[in-house]
């Protein structure tokens, strides 16, 4: 590897939504930082298998009405 040209590889601490801390190392800040996750594998539906459908504003009623005569039916 050339020299100089990488970031610092250092630990810091990456806390998850339920407050469980892991300490990694990272080039992300500096050493000893904190970053706090807003969504990681204890929250994501793509790991938790919970989905919830958010309707905000009505886009999803909007959306059904609007292609409600499509059909896939022949």
């Amino acid at each position: 590897m050339k020299k100089g040209i990488h970031p610092d590889y250092h630990k810091i601490t990456y806390v998850m939504t339920d407050g469980t801390e892991k300490e990694v190392y990272s080039t992300w800040g500096k050493e000893g930082d904190k970053m706090t996750l807003e969504i990681d594998p204890k929250s994501h539906p793509a790991w938790t298998g919970v989905h919830r459908m958010v309707d905000s504003g009505g886009q999803v009623s909007k959306f059904n009405s609007k292609f409600a005569k499509f059909s896939l039916k022949k």
